[in-house]
């Protein structure tokens, strides 16, 4: 199944809001440190309500160690950066949708090495969009591709 991977994410509210819809979905969410906040901050908590003990988590300590854990997997880097648009990417049962931190995205090296690069395209001169609504925006690109949505799941 398709999971996310938030590098270093540095907006508690926003981290929180993604790890509900992981939750809501049945999805793995990797958080690659360091975050820019405390995971048991009050804005992040209200953001993930009651949700947060039902998400699947995986702390990644560095870049180095979410690469090792998951070797073998396509990274799919979310990023203004890139020319692809995620509605024309074709997603993986195993890909790994990767984003940046919302004040400054990635570094170099890790848009690089990630093996996929896509954007949600906007309107000219507009940056970038929130980083939890561009995740669930590609999320449920990947899930509607993958057959993940069904009545079966919903209802589950």
């Amino acid at each position: 199944m398709v999971e996310i991977a938030l590098y270093q994410p540095d907006i508690a509210p926003n981290a929180a809001t993604i790890l509900r819809m992981c939750a809501c979905f049945g999805l793995t969410c990797r958080i690659i440190a360091p975050a820019g906040f405390v995971m048991g901050d009050s804005s992040f908590r209200r953001a993930g309500m009651d949700y947060l003990g039902r998400v699947s988590l995986v702390d990644d300590p560095s870049w180095n160690a979410y690469r090792a854990a998951t070797a073998g997997r396509r990274s799919v880097l979310v990023t203004t950066r890139a020319a692809l648009p995620y509605t024309e990417f074709s997603f993986r049962e195993d890909d790994i949708i990767l984003m940046g931190r919302e004040s400054a995205g990635v570094p170099d090296h890790v848009h690089e090495a990630a093996e996929a690069r896509i954007v949600i395209p906007m309107k000219p001169g507009l940056r970038s969009l929130n980083v939890a609504i561009a995740c669930a925006m590609v999320t449920g690109e990947a899930l509607r591709q993958l057959g993940s949505f069904s009545a079966a799941a919903v209802t589950g």
